[in-house]
């Protein structure tokens, strides 16, 4: 029987698979351009003669794919691989960061977060098959279009499916050594809102109260709430339509991130205890959606990410495992105690940028490791 270890991944077969891949921009919001991704993905896994089934958007987002691959044990408990197909790179990305290869390094918007271990994944299932090596287990695969912004339409059906099974890989981005994550810091989103009083600028200054003023000192004042313990940063602002007018709404989003659940707690206390109106503007915070802590103990987590050492040892490097901030859908099976393994996919830089990048050496190695979990969970 052959190594999984060995299997013949291809590294131009799988950048010329990526390709229309990149190239179909999915921006989060843009819920025909997610759908016309999970188009391709779907068509992907019907080739390999998986059961495709197509799950309607809900809350204007677009809609998930899941697929099962062919099993014995088809339904009974098994591996799930969880991932998110939306990027926050609006469309006309392309443009400036267009998908192309230079040397030892590939570009491309969502190419590292995450459609390169999306395809990635993938591609160990057809290469098993094609040699023909059964996992163990039965495999489904998972792919939901909200991750970027905390998925609030999705949740629920990504823990349903993570009930039906025993472990759950994620291909977010892998770290720079080629380690994996093994638990994540909590996060809590905020939308936040100032109401003034509008006025002409120029002929009536002094009658308005600037909602943009209000909100600009709120913003100092929530980020200067950042300690060792939970951080606060505010991200997005929209205000404004005319120059020469006194704003009276202005609305913003703020992002707060923790290690300890206990501390996040604290700082939603912080946070809801701001509303209040000074100097006759109003401000009011509404709790968005929340990604709660991933404790990197689990048990079962940490036998398969012995597991995957061994794997990565095997493959010729040392395999480290760290908890770190930035949420995944990983926040939610590992909280529900799944054994759960995050960070599979491929090494890269620039996540989130207009230099976002793959190392392409990265995609047989992370192909390997994930051939060899697959075949190695029990």
């Amino acid at each position: 029987m052959m190594n999984p270890l060995e299997l013949p991944f291809d590294t131009d077969e799988m950048l010329a698979g990526l390709k229309p891949w990149i190239e179909c921009e999915s921006p989060t919001w843009d819920a025909a351009a997610v759908d016309r991704m999970m188009d391709l993905a779907a068509y992907r896994m019907a080739t390999m003669g998986a059961r495709v089934e197509r799950i309607p958007g809900r809350m204007g987002f677009g809609g998930s794919v899941r697929a099962r691959f062919p099993h014995k044990d088809m339904g009974k408990p098994g591996i799930l691989i969880s991932g998110h197909m939306d990027t926050v790179h609006p469309i006309g990305t392309l443009e400036v960061l267009p998908f192309r290869r230079e040397g030892d390094i590939c570009y491309g918007p969502g190419l590292m977060d995450m459609k390169g271990g999306n395809y990635v994944a993938l591609e160990a299932i057809h290469q098993l098959a094609r040699a023909a090596l059964e996992t163990p287990l039965p495999v489904t695969v998972l792919f939901t279009p909200d991750e970027e912004v905390g998925t609030p339409s999705t949740r629920d059906l990504i823990e349903a499916e993570a009930a039906r099974n025993a472990y759950v890989l994620v291909p977010e981005p892998g770290h720079d050594d080629g380690g994996v994550t093994i638990g994540r810091y909590a996060i809590a989103r905020f939308n936040l809102r100032t109401t003034g009083q509008p006025s002409h600028a120029g002929a009536r200054l002094k009658d308005g109260k600037s909602a943009i003023a209000a909100m600009a000192r709120r913003v100092i004042e929530i980020e200067d709430m950042t300690d060792e313990d939970c951080t606060f940063s505010v991200g997005v602002i929209h205000a404004g339509q005319w120059v020469n007018c006194v704003s009276s709404s202005c609305a913003a989003e703020a992002l707060s991130m923790a290690k300890k659940q206990e501390d996040l707690d604290r700082g939603v206390e912080r946070m809801l205890a701001l509303q209040g109106t000074r100097n006759g503007v109003e401000f009011t915070v509404e709790r968005g959606v929340t990604r709660p802590v991933w404790r990197p103990d689990t048990p079962g987590t940490a036998r398969i990410f012995e597991i995957a050492r061994e794997i990565a040892r095997e493959l010729g490097f040392e395999m480290k495992g760290r908890s770190q901030g930035g949420g995944s859908d990983g926040n939610f099976t590992g909280a529900m105690g799944i054994p759960t393994l995050d960070s599979l996919g491929v090494r890269g830089e620039g996540l989130h940028t207009l230099q976002e990048h793959i190392k392409v050496d990265s995609l047989t190695e992370r192909a390997r490791l994930m051939a060899g979990l697959l075949m190695r969970l029990t």
